[in-house]
């Protein structure tokens, strides 16, 4: 019977260590997945950023038309 709870713990203790790997290579996984994430919004912001300026540019010209005609 001992030698059956050691069998058990044995297998049970496997799991977990797969279970841990897999958990942290999924970790590892999600990290990058957010790093790459996060550089993909920085750009869209400067993007976004460079768009708002050339639109407010526009909009001043435009003003600028009207108020000559």
């Amino acid at each position: 019977m001992a030698n059956f709870d050691l069998d058990e713990l044995e297998q049970q203790v496997n799991a977990l260590i797969e279970l841990n790997q897999r958990l942290r290579d999924e970790n590892n996984t999600l990290r990058t997945r957010h790093d790459a994430l996060a550089v993909e919004r920085d750009d869209l912001l400067d993007k976004t950023t460079l768009t708002r300026s050339r639109i407010e540019a526009m909009l001043v010209r435009l003003r600028t038309l009207e108020t000559q005609l």
